[in-house]
C-alpha cells in the first residue's frame, strides 16, 4: 500500500522504569520488504569518520541502516549548499546540524507534525534542552546527540598548588586566581588560571558567555507573545540589578589588570593552545574536544568536571550544541529519512553514536546508564541540563558578542550601553 509523507508511522511506547528505558518508533509500511528503508543520504556537520563508524556499528544490529550514506559539510556553508541542492534536485534526505544552524536551515526543513511525534512522547524521551527544536507546526527534527560545555583541568597544576578538586562554582573559581595565576612584578601573566575576559583568543567564548547568560536566567533570544523572535540580554533591572550587566562585569573582570581576579589578556595565545602546553590550568571546552586534546599532547595530565555554576543556583545549566536529524525539503526518500532518524534516536543506537563521536546521548533512557569512562560520565551528566538558544549564524553572533566585550574592556562603553548596543544588533539579525 502506498503512503504519503509522515503517514503510516506507528509510534511505539516509551516507558521509564528503575532499570529499563525504551523508545521505539515502528517502521513505515511500504511496497518494499519489511526491513527495507532504502537509500537515505545524510548531510551533516559532525566528522565523517565518526559518523561512518557509528553507522557501521549500528547497522550490525539494524540492517535497515545499511544504505544510509553520510557526507560531512561545513556548518558555515551548509545552508547555501542545501538551498542549491534543493533547487537543482539533489537535496539530501536528512540534515544533521545543531541549533546554532537551525535558523538559517529552517526554511529548507520539513517539520515533523505533533500527530506524528506527540509532544508527550518527545518530552519523555529527550532532554529538556531538545525543546529548542519546537516548530510552530511540530518539531524541526528528531534529537540525535548533544555536545555539552565542560571544564577541563590540569591535574598537575592544581595538585602542585595544593588544590584537590576543580572549582564547582564561579565564586570558587574566582577565588583560585591568586593561588594559581603567576604574574611578574609588572603584571605580565606567565601562568593563567583560566581564559576569560577577552573574546578573540578565548576558544568557545560564545558558548561561555551563553552559559553565563542562561545561568542568570537571561534567555538571550526568545519568542514574544506575538510570535516574533527577539533578543533579550537581560539589560532590564530586576530587584535593583541587571542580570545581563552582572554577566558582563563578571566575565570581563578576568582581563582587568587592576583586579585580583586578573588572569588573562588579549596579548596571550589562543586559550586551547595555552591549555594544551600547560600554561592555563582550566579550560572551558566542548566534550568533543577531549579526543583532540589527548592526541595533541599525550603528556598533558588533564581531567574533566562539570561547568561551574552560581553558588546560589537552585538548578544547573550549561550551554551545548544540541544536534538533530531534520528532513530536508526535496528529500527523495522522506519516509526512509524519518525512520533512520527515529532508529538513531533509540536508546540502543544512542550509546553507539555517543561512543563513536565522543558526544553525549539526548535520549533520557540512555543517559540513565552513564559509562565508566570519566569524560563520558561528566558529559552524560551535563547533557541533562544542557541548554541552547536560537541564534543567528555563529559568525554573526561572534561579531555581536566580540564587539560587546571589546566595548567593555576598552572602556568605550559602560556594560549597560554595551548590552543595549549588542541587543539591538542581535535583534536585527534575528529578524532579518
Amino acid at each position: 500500500m502506498k503512503i504519503s509523507l509522515f503517514q503510516g508511522i506507528l509510534l511505539g511506547v516509551f516507558a521509564l522504569g528503575a532499570a529499563v528505558g525504551l523508545f521505539v518508533f515502528a517502521t513505515y509500511t511500504s511496497n518494499s520488504t519489511e526491513e527495507s528503508i532504502g537509500t537515505v543520504v545524510v548531510w551533516g556537520t559532525l566528522p565523517k569518520k565518526s559518523m561512518e563508524s557509528a553507522l557501521v556499528t549500528a547497522t550490525q544490529s539494524s540492517q535497515e541502516l545499511k544504505d544510509v550514506k553520510y557526507a560531512q559539510k561545513d556548518s558555515v556553508t551548509l545552508a547555501s549548499e542545501l538551498a542549491t541542492a534543493i533547487a537543482t534536485g539533489g537535496a539530501p534526505d536528512l540534515v544533521l546540524a545543531s541549533q546554532e544552524e537551525l535558523l538559517s536551515l529552517a526554511k529548507f526543513i520539513v517539520p515533523i507534525s505533533r500527530e506524528t511525534l506527540p509532544e508527550s512522547t518527545f518530552r519523555s524521551a529527550f532532554i529538556d534542552g531538545a525543546r529548542i527544536l519546537g516548530a510552530p507546526s511540530g518539531y524541526y527534527g528528531i534529537p540525535f546527540l548533544v555536545d555539552p560545555l565542560i571544564l577541563f583541568y590540569n591535574r598537575s597544576t592544581l595538585s602542585s598548588a595544593g588544590v584537590a578538586r576543580p572549582p564547582a562554582t564561579w565564586e570558587a573559581l574566582t577565588g583560585l586566581v591568586p593561588t594559581i595565576a603567576t604574574l611578574t612584578p609588572s603584571r605580565q601573566i606567565t601562568r593563567s588560571l583560566i581564559a576569560l575576559g577577552t573574546y578573540a583568543n578565548v576558544q568557545n567564548a560564545r558558548a561561555i558567555l551563553s552559559t553565563l547568560f542562561l545561568q542568570t536566567n537571561v534567555p538571550i533570544a526568545g519568542y514574544s507573545a506575538g510570535g516574533l523572535l527577539a533578543a533579550d540580554l537581560g539589560n532590564q533591572f530586576v530587584n535593583g540589578s541587571s542580570p545581563g550587566q552582572a554577566v558582563l562585569r563578571f566575565y570581563t573582570q578576568f582581563a582587568d589588570s587592576a583586579k585580583s581576579s586578573y588572569t588573562w589578556n588579549a596579548s596571550l595565545p589562543n586559550s586551547r593552545q595555552s591549555f594544551q602546553v600547560g600554561d592555563v590550568a582550566l579550560y572551558l571546552g566542548y566534550v568533543s574536544e577531549a579526543r583532540y586534546l589527548r592526541e595533541a599532547n599525550p603528556n598533558l595530565n588533564f581531567d574533566v568536571s562539570p561547568v561551574p555554576q552560581r553558588a546560589t543556583a537552585a538548578t544547573k545549566t550549561a550551554y551545548g550544541r544540541i544536534y538533530s536529524l531534520m528532513i530536508s525539503r526535496g528529500a527523495r526518500n522522506p519516509a526512509g529519512a524519518y525512520q533512520v532518524a527515529a532508529l538513531l534516536s533509540n536508546s540502543d543506537k544512542q550509546g553507539v553514536a555517543a561512543a563513536a563521536t565522543g558526544l553525549a546521548p539526548v535520549n533520557t533512557a540512555t543517559l540513565g546508564n552513564a559509562p565508566s569512562d570519566p569524560v563520558a560520565a561528566v558529559a552524560w551528566g551535563g547533557a541533562l541540563y544542557t541548554r541552547g538558544w536560537l541564534s543567528p549564524a555563529p559568525v554573526d553572533t561572534d561579531a555581536v558578542f566580540s564587539g560587546m566585550i571589546s566595548n567593555v574592556i576598552s572602556g568605550r562603553l559602560t556594560p549597560q550601553s554595551a548590552l543595549s548596543t549588542a541587543e539591538n544588533t542581535l535583534n536585527a539579525l534575528l529578524q532579518r
